[in-house]
């Protein structure tokens, strides 16, 4: 999608702080944190919310949750904690219609979220 912030990441038009990759999903750091470690995991194909999944893309939920095991792992943070989040549509708090799966951590994190 040309007008996508994320395909244009993942195309590699617009920079961004990458710091996992595979075939399937990117990750990089959200330019707007809302914790001291906050990552953004989005899938290569442009899905635009989870209401949009189906038999030939749910895979991708599977590799962007494995994709935030590593990072957290990587990242150091694994085994003090972190948040997975995925916000769907406007009312669920979905900016960017790419599906994207956060990816938070560093600070302990409160109940109920929103």
């Amino acid at each position: 999608m040309a007008d996508c912030i994320f395909c244009r990441i993942v195309a590699g038009e617009i920079p961004a702080d990458k710091v996992y990759e595979t075939g399937t999903v990117v990750a990089f750091r959200d330019v707007n944190p809302q914790a001291p470690k906050h990552l953004l995991v989005v899938p290569k194909r442009h899905i635009a919310t989870l209401n949009d999944l189906d038999e030939q893309t749910i895979a991708l939920v599977g590799d962007m949750y494995l994709a935030a095991k590593q990072i957290a792992a990587d990242e150091g943070f694994a085994e003090s904690g972190y948040r997975t989040l995925v916000n769907c549509n406007e009312d669920g708090g979905q900016d960017v219609f790419h599906v994207h799966l956060h990816l938070m951590a560093g600070r302990r994190m409160g109940w109920p979220p929103g």
